[in-house]
């Protein structure tokens, strides 16, 4: 678990530096990664970018009682998918990454989804991510897509750039908080613990809040909290059903905390279509330097 944990957060932190931490060898490491890739355990490692710093906003659909296919039927009527989780209950939670004003689009999505159930339907309004890309950075993203704990000789020879400009876009990547180098777990895999997620809705000051949770809690998260505008998803794990619910009551008591709903995910997936296309689209641009906002 804490070498996945190490992994959730960056990917391409090497065997041996977990090893350091954990307090195992880089080559036990490597051995205990194989075997989770092997178990299925590890479904694939990820490159997670924030749609806001390519130009799009984000909605979030809390749907319940549909068919999954069903559910992105009705989603890629409004947009891309940008993460997809089924859990425990029959609730699925996903997003989608838009263009348009997401009022409109909110409005659309209770007009075209009449026959999916709707629990919430919210935009995640993005923390001032702002970030000038080059097309050569583009160009790099786009080779870690299909493997994120790609080699940098690797990458040099995919891209045919040069080891010192993937360094330097590496240490730029890695360091900008849009963009996270992660994987995707089966959580029906985990034997012994369950993976669990607590969406927090925040009265005032996100990281006053945020703090005490991880004050609080830290010692129990999988992987660091994602935080939005009002909102933060905390990432758990534990050994005992009774504790997750447990985690969620004391969850509610913390000073800041508005309301906190419970997730235990079945599967997740996070699309990268939606990236590709981006990425597609930016290259044809005449500017060397992309900036959104």
């Amino acid at each position: 678990m804490q070498i996945l944990t190490h992994l959730l957060n960056n990917c391409r932190t090497t065997d041996r530096k977990i090893g350091q931490d954990v307090g195992i060898s880089g080559g036990a490491v490597k051995s205990r990664i194989l075997k989770m890739i092997k178990q299925k355990i590890i479904e694939k490692f990820a490159l997670k970018i924030e749609p806001p710093i390519l130009g799009y906003n984000v909605l979030y659909f809390v749907v319940t009682g549909q068919d999954l296919d069903q559910i992105l039927k009705q989603v890629k009527l409004l947009g891309e998918p940008f993460f997809v989780v089924p859990c425990v209950g029959g609730i699925t939670v996903c997003s989608i990454v838009i263009k348009d004003d997401p009022e409109k689009k909110i409005e659309l999505a209770k007009n075209l989804m009449k026959d999916v159930r709707v629990l919430s339907i919210f935009e995640a309004q993005n923390l001032g991510f702002r970030t000038e890309l080059t097309k050569t950075d583009l160009e790099i993203i786009d080779a870690l897509l299909y493997e994120p704990r790609a080699r940098i000789d690797q990458i040099a020879k995919s891209t045919r750039l040069s080891t010192k400009t993937i360094t330097r876009c590496l240490d730029k990547l890695e360091n900008n908080d849009a963009i996270q180098f992660t994987l995707v777990y089966d959580p029906k895999k985990f034997t012994g613990y369950i993976p669990f997620a607590i969406l927090v809705w925040v009265e005032k000051d996100v990281k006053k809040t945020l703090a005490k949770l991880e004050e609080e809690f830290g010692e129990s998260f999988l992987q660091k909290p994602f935080v939005a505008m009002n909102q933060i998803v905390l990432f758990f794990y534990s050994d005992d059903i009774f504790k997750v619910d447990e985690i969620t009551q004391n969850v509610r008591k913390i000073s800041g905390v508005a309301s906190a709903d419970l997730f235990i995910p079945k599967k997740i997936t996070f699309p990268e279509q939606w990236v590709k296309n981006s990425i597609k689209s930016a290259m044809k641009s005449k500017r060397l330097h992309l900036t959104y906002q």
